[in-house]
């Protein structure tokens, strides 16, 4: 996901971007179960960040388990494909455990999450962090706490950006250009 600043305002080309959207953007938020601790913390810095960038019509967010990261794509997939969500958002810490397998994971998962975007139109957004090294102890689970928080706010930044940009280009906005 592109870095975006805290303070970026969410804007697109043109004046139709600007214009609220008749309801509130519905979203779905999964998140894996593996270091729910922290992963959670990205739904929290997300939801936060919503309310600041959507005031007093904040989204719909519905929360989404799943046991890991690998079982995120086909999740997105099916959400995706019932249409009840105008973004997903998706989030996941991919972890070392002392062999390749994670950057197997983590490249399969961020695969799949673009498969499902391109597929279906609805916008995907990856909080699916994989650190080149996390360990069990209490700096490392602080400053991951902490990191969640601000990926998720971006993430929120990132998703309020792209509904603005898809809106601008519906069709009717376009008709009244």
């Amino acid at each position: 996901m592109n870095q975006l600043p805290a303070t970026s305002p969410v804007t697109t080309r043109g004046a139709a971007a600007a214009a609220a959207p008749a309801r509130p953007p519905r979203i779905a938020f999964i998140q894996a179960g593996w270091h729910a601790d922290i992963v959670r913390q990205g739904h929290a810095g997300f939801a936060a960040e919503c309310e600041r960038l959507w005031p007093g019509a904040p989204p719909r967010i519905s929360v989404h388990d799943v046991p890991g990261a690998f079982e995120i794509p086909l999740l997105a997939q099916t959400l995706a494909r019932q249409r009840t969500a105008d973004a997903i958002v998706c989030c996941a810490l991919v972890v070392d455990g002392g062999i390749y397998r994670h950057e197997f994971v983590a490249h399969a998962v961020i695969d799949g999450l673009m498969q499902v975007q391109l597929g279906s139109g609805v916008p995907v957004f990856s909080v699916v962090l994989t650190p080149k090294d996390f360990h069990e102890h209490e700096a490392h689970r602080t400053f991951f706490h902490q990191h969640f928080v601000a990926k998720g706010a971006e993430a929120a930044r990132a998703c309020a950006q792209t509904l603005a940009a898809h809106a601008a280009l519906s069709p009717m906005r376009l008709a009244e250009a």
